[in-house]
């Protein structure tokens, strides 16, 4: 929690944090919970392997930042996903708190399975809304992947084991261009009385606006409850934050991040990665909506992993902090 006059330090980095907004702006829920995604979505499409134990290091300092959800792997063949082929022993290395939820992603009944083998107790199921990225994603066609999804939920919830869904392309593709609303709210339907708990409406490409995510809402809504609809937005055309906020004026209280905004979609060219977690939190925070995150130890486990990568944060707010304190020190 933002807390003022705090100094920190990241990567010997003094920041310093003014007041924040005081109060909520009316409509707007008074808390939020962030699904954290960076372990699986931030690194399943790096090209440079990244070690094991580099990957429970970020895992377990996210478990201190106060996060409530932390997608932590996917099981999915290594032969698609090199990335994720540690997948097992990133699971069971990881350090578990009781309120925390650490879901995985499966694709198919082989990948559930080796999930449960691993001692999973919440998995993610995917599709799209678009015919062309679900065929250059899972090689299959939409109604296919709901054939996958139905066997897999079957046994999840045989198991007691709960399901989250994925929606992917909901506000655009770039194989299909523009997505019928009415299209996606009736595959979010389906999703949801499959036994999803939660649907999470991808923007895959970040091709989103206020406007076209209201409309995208507005159908949704006709639908599934609003405590079943999550938001995952990418940042390509700078529009992630704003899509946001119509969210939070909708109702919408959760939303999947990724810290240091690492990520992309192999599938989407051209899309840039997820929205920064850092970026939520304060936006959030100054509008006087509880996160439960502490913004000093996300920052500095974010600028930690991207230096790992030989990258720079993506995240505007931790860019820009950063730069302030380098200038006062010169």
């Amino acid at each position: 929690m933002f807390r003022t006059n705090v100094l920190v330090n990241c990567n010997s980095v003094l920041v310093r944090f003014g007041k924040r907004s005081l109060s909520s702006k009316e409509g707007l829920p008074s808390s939020v919970r962030i699904v954290e995604v960076g372990p699986r979505d931030g690194l399943q499409n790096e090209k440079k392997n990244v070690d094991t134990h580099h990957k429970v290091n970020l895992i377990n300092r996210l478990n201190e930042c106060g996060l409530k959800t932390i997608e932590v792997t996917s099981f999915v063949s290594p032969k698609w996903v090199p990335q994720m082929a540690d997948n097992h022993q990133v699971f069971q290395s990881i350090d578990k708190k009781a309120d925390v939820n650490y879901p995985v992603l499966v694709p198919n009944l082989n990948g559930f399975e080796n999930a449960i083998k691993a001692g999973a107790k919440e998995i993610a199921v995917f599709t799209a809304a678009s015919e062309g990225f679900s065929k250059k994603n899972t090689n299959c066609s939409i109604d296919d992947s709901f054939k996958r999804i139905e066997q897999i939920v079957t046994l999840a919830r045989q198991n007691s084991i709960k399901i989250r869904g994925y929606l992917s392309c909901v506000l655009g593709c770039p194989y299909e261009g523009n997505i019928d609303p009415k299209k996606v709210a009736q595959l979010t339907g389906r999703l949801y009385e499959m036994g999803c708990y939660e649907v999470s409406l991808g923007d895959t490409i970040g091709i989103g606006d206020p406007r076209s995510m209201e409309i995208l809402l507005k159908n949704v809504l006709d639908v599934i409850p609003i405590e079943s609809i999550a938001i995952h937005c990418h940042d390509t055309y700078g529009m992630a934050l704003a899509n946001v906020y119509v969210a939070l004026k909708h109702g919408v209280s959760v939303f999947d991040s990724s810290v240091g905004g690492l990520g992309g979609c192999p599938f989407a060219p051209g899309a840039s990665g997820n929205v920064a977690t850092e970026d939520l939190v304060y936006m959030f925070e100054k509008l006087g909506i509880k996160t439960g995150v502490d913004f000093q130890a996300l920052m500095k486990t974010g600028l930690q992993i991207n230096s790992l990568l030989g990258r720079t944060t993506t995240s505007k707010i931790v860019q820009t902090l950063v730069t302030k304190e380098a200038c006062k020190s010169k």
